[in-house]
């Protein structure tokens, strides 16, 4: 399960192009939205209703959430959140250095001043990451939270005996070896890793188009960061209620209910997370499985 994501990552990493950008926002969703533009992102609001903010995962762009963006905007204030060097997004802040805890800070600072707490987030892979850091960090800026195959410490999937320290060399050779390489990006290199990604060819051809137009350091250093936070001494502590999306990954070769032994188990140590386990669906749970990821949503939306 997890080296095909790893391997997807470092591909993402050594071969993301700073593409050029255009007056356009190449990430754009609705024409009548209002765009919001920060150092380590950015924010389009479109809709009416009470405040959902939607965050997607790395080198993702915000189209992650299009469809359950057409499908919520009568009846909520949709924020969809584009961080900043992803998917073509101009890298801004993120450009050097850590980029996950402090676009989380962003996050949460905006919310806070645009008075959207306590908030609603919905996030997937690391923008669920970036949601757990924020339930453990800043809990009572939060009312409830819906995670899609986000992890508490990445790094430690394939060794339960690693830490953030013993992982750190690992996460270096993506940063050293991003900086090192001057080769452009390609679909041909990305699209090897893309099965562990989504079952739908569309939405793998899509994936690959946001890894084309990502800035590569950004995604590297994004990617060290996620490999190193490990947030399970603090699962304990969450107070916030959050249902965890995931995926079975049966149609990549995984055997049916191995998911079902990893994830709740990791979550154990938090009593306010529930997790629900979408049947054949790979990383894009949403995209996979779009019925019965809707249907774990409003279950999640209808909870007071």
């Amino acid at each position: 399960m997890l080296k095909p994501i790893l391997g997807l990552l470092a591909a993402l990493a050594l071969a993301g192009a700073a593409a050029a950008q255009t007056s356009t926002d190449p990430n754009r969703l609705f024409a009548d939205s209002k765009l919001v533009v920060r150092d380590r992102f950015s924010d389009e609001i479109v809709g009416k209703g009470p405040d959902l903010i939607l965050i997607p995962g790395l080198a993702s762009s915000r189209v992650t959430w299009k469809a359950t963006a057409e499908r919520l905007r009568g009846h909520y204030r949709l924020h969809l959140i584009q961080i900043a060097g992803f998917a073509g997004e101009p890298a801004r802040a993120n450009a050097g250095g850590e980029v996950l805890i402090p676009t989380a800070e962003a996050i949460d600072a905006y919310l806070v001043e645009q008075k959207l707490t306590p908030a609603t987030l919905i996030g997937h892979s690391l923008g669920g990451t970036t949601i757990l850091y924020l339930a453990e960090k800043h809990g009572d800026h939060l009312k409830k939270a819906l995670m899609v195959d986000a992890l508490p410490f990445f790094g430690g999937m394939q060794d339960p005996k690693a830490t953030s320290d013993s992982v750190k060399p690992q996460a270096q050779r993506i940063i050293d070896g991003t900086a090192a390489s001057k080769a452009p990006a390609t679909k041909a290199m990305l699209a090897p890793q893309m099965a562990a990604m989504s079952k739908d060819a569309a939405t793998r051809d899509m994936v690959t188009e946001w890894g084309v137009a990502s800035d590569r350091m950004v995604v590297a250093h994004a990617m060290y960061d996620d490999l190193t936070l490990d947030l399970r001494a603090g699962l304990t502590s969450i107070k916030t209620p959050i249902t965890l999306v995931y995926p079975d990954d049966v149609p990549i070769g995984t055997p049916a209910g191995m998911m079902e032994k990893i994830y709740p188990a990791l979550y154990a140590p938090a009593p306010t997370v529930k997790t629900v386990l979408v049947a054949n669906s790979l990383h894009f749970v949403m995209l996979d499985q779009p019925a019965a990821f809707n249907t774990a949503l409003d279950a999640f939306l209808a909870q007071k």
